[in-house]
């Protein structure tokens, strides 16, 4: 399952809503077969991954992580817990995932190419995100030069992944709750309103839709790079199919909201924290 480590990819950003999850009473899928459709899909490794998006919380507030030592990595372990995380999605999509949508995303994510797709997502997310974009950007750069038309089909891939343009609307609702919580916590001090830290957080939002845009991209073209032209189109057309976009809108809406609500917790836990100092 495609999914997006956001906070990795882009410095600082602003605001709006998380999409909404609306209750699809009656149509509900059962809680065993969504844990199964996690592991089928992968998306329960894509959940698990939104803890690495950790490390960059404390340079988002001006702080060096190493200055609290074991604390921090302890802290950190705690907050981001994958079963907790797991937990989390679990409720919302018991309420939220219909049946016809669950059937057909995993009879796709099932199939050998659609199993295929899974392993590879899988192994991507635990790269390291400098060297994915280092050798994805060399791919694209090749690309670009022989003039392929596998570039246009990932683009179209990764427009099928976000077909509402949400994903950086969401990384900067995250980014302002983060900083706001951070703050009634006493972790740092903001000298500006809630409404003039979103205007200064909004700035450049054209180069940062472009900077995610082109990371993006750089990852499609590694995470892809084994598969054929035939299969990297066929992929992305059973992205575009609306059932597949329901299930898409509603698994970003779900990793947005579980990130948002971690780094909430981990800027209430972080006033705890105590500098280590050198023996």
């Amino acid at each position: 399952m495609k999914h997006l480590r956001l906070l990795n990819w882009v410095p600082f950003a602003a605001v709006i809503v998380l999409l909404s999850l609306p209750a699809r009473p009656g149509q509900a899928a059962d809680r065993a077969r969504i844990e199964a459709f996690l592991v089928t899909t992968g998306f329960d490794v894509a959940l698990d991954s939104i803890a690495l998006s950790s490390a960059s919380a404390p340079q988002m507030l001006g702080l060096d992580a190493e200055a609290f030592g074991q604390q921090w990595r302890d802290l950190a372990e705690e907050v981001f817990d994958t079963e907790t995380m797991r937990s989390d999605a679990l409720d919302i999509l018991e309420k939220t995932l219909s049946e016809e949508a669950l059937d057909h995303a995993v009879d796709f994510y099932a199939s050998d190419l659609g199993q295929r797709l899974v392993v590879a997502e899988n192994d991507s997310h635990l790269e390291d995100d400098d060297l994915k974009q280092e050798a994805g950007q060399a791919i694209v750069s090749e690309l670009v030069r022989h003039g392929s038309g596998r570039l246009e089909w990932l683009k179209r891939m990764n427009r099928a992944i976000d077909s509402s343009g949400t994903a950086l609307k969401a990384l900067q609702e995250i980014q302002l709750r983060f900083l706001l919580a951070a703050s009634a916590a006493g972790v740092i001090e903001l000298d500006i309103d809630t409404e003039d830290l979103r205007a200064l957080l909004q700035r450049n939002e054209t180069e940062l839709r472009n900077a995610l845009q082109l990371s993006a991209l750089a990852g499609a073209a590694f995470t892809y790079q084994a598969f054929s032209d035939a299969e990297v189109q066929s992929y992305t057309e059973a992205l575009e199919e609306p059932l597949m976009q329901e299930v898409y809108e509603l698994l970003n809406a779900v990793q947005y909201h579980i990130m948002a609500d971690r780094f909430e917790h981990l800027a209430a836990r972080m006033a705890g924290l105590q500098p280590t100092q050198d023996l």
